[in-house]
């Protein structure tokens, strides 16, 4: 759906299309680094050509009005009455940047800026892929809403709010990384971000003769939200322990390979030393990385790819049947030189480094192979890295 079919839409849905504005926010694939994030690591995110455009119109009486193309679901909220309800379902993300928008704002003159819209969201995001869904439609909302208010906010400042917003109020305790990517996309660029300083900078993805694809599971990420709690817990204990023997560590991400050598002696729980042991060999594959896509190593890249799924398999043990199954059939293709999981894990998706000519035969291979192990029927995404979060002119 084009921006001309999307106002038309709105036309179909709303009974008027003046004054519309059409924004969008991509979708994210992580390259490498996985569940370094909420342990003030780095990581190498880069935004996708594909995602969420927002059709908007302003009004004049406090109301929002959320209707999207993908869902039946359509909510209307007052602006003075924004609470999560589990029966709003997606439109509880878009309802929590306003809240969050709200709150910046001191005094009564806030509903002078926020006083009403109509929105409808289209997304072609693969819903629970783990593309970053939940992000793309925060950062479009966040930057349709203060772009309407006048009010210019800072895209830092935006995907900050994001984050807040699906902590507080949708309650899930995400990292920061997939409101990052989505708000600070560059084209051709994957971002190089330390999770906990914010510190970052842009790295060119020159793969002439490659292509990113992304390939979908089709396996809800049913276990991940339980396991995803249940390994940041272990890490923090972790981090407790270390943290005694080095008082100057705030995070798995501050320890190095050599200093984790000196202190793994003091983890006494196996499963523990095994999540420390990922979060900390990760950290490095993701140093290594940008220093081998700087050089234009690409086989190196894709290397340490292959080595990231080792790991979250063996050590991080968040992988599953499918995404492994994905990741040996992807490695026997010839022309495939880096695949792996992406994303939280436990279903979801796999993204390869794939020559050209490879592509068709990647596709088709990994398919019949993957079917035949798990009964399932995977999708296949040629994947362009794209701008972050922007009004379309």
């Amino acid at each position: 759906m084009n921006a001309v079919e999307l106002r038309k839409r709105f036309a179909e849905e709303y009974g008027y299309e003046k004054g519309v504005r059409i924004f969008f926010a991509p979708g994210r694939v992580n390259l490498i680094g996985e569940h370094t994030d909420y342990n003030g690591g780095y990581v190498f995110p880069a935004a996708l050509t594909f995602g969420t455009w927002a059709a908007v119109c302003p009004r004049e009486d406090g109301i929002y009005r959320f209707q999207s193309t993908n869902f039946e679901k359509k909510v209307e909220s007052s602006v003075s009455e924004l609470i999560y309800k589990e029966e709003d379902d997606w439109a509880n993300y878009p309802k929590g940047v306003l809240k969050e928008l709200l709150l910046e704002l001191a005094g009564p003159e806030k509903f002078n800026h926020y006083n009403g819209a109509d929105f409808l969201f289209y997304g072609n995001i693969p819903n629970g892929a783990g593309l970053s869904s939940s992000a793309s439609i925060e950062l479009v909302t966040g930057l349709a809403l203060s772009k309407l208010a006048g009010i210019d906010i800072p895209m830092i400042e935006l995907v900050k709010l994001a984050q807040r917003a699906e902590n507080c109020f949708v309650g899930v305790n995400c990292g920061i990384m997939d409101q990052f990517a989505v708000g600070m996309g560059e084209k051709g660029q994957a971002m190089a971000l330390k999770c906990d300083t914010l510190e970052y900078h842009y790295v060119p993805v020159k793969i002439d003769g490659y292509k990113i694809v992304i390939t979908n599971t089709n396996k809800r990420r049913g276990l991940a939200d339980s396991k995803y709690n249940e390994r940041r817990s272990e890490c923090e204990q972790g981090l407790e322990l270390i943290h005694a023997e080095m008082p100057h560590v705030k995070s798995l991400g501050d320890v190095s390979l050599e200093g984790w050598e000196k202190v793994r002696h003091v983890i006494k729980d196996d499963v523990i030393s095994r999540r420390i042991e990922h979060v900390i060999t990760e950290n490095e594959r993701v140093i290594e990385a940008m220093k081998a896509l700087e050089e234009n190593d690409i086989n190196q890249f894709g290397r340490l790819m292959k080595k990231s799924h080792e790991s979250l398999r063996d050590f991080y043990e968040v992988t599953g049947v499918e995404l492994d199954t994905l990741f040996e059939e992807a490695s026997k293709i010839d022309g495939c030189i880096g695949t792996r999981m992406t994303g939280a894990g436990f279903g979801g998706c796999n993204v390869s480094f794939v020559k050209e000519d490879a592509v068709d035969t990647f596709k088709a291979k990994v398919a019949e192979k993957y079917t035949e192990k798990t009964g399932l029927v995977p999708t296949f995404y040629i994947c362009e890295i794209g701008d972050g979060a922007k009004e379309m002119i």
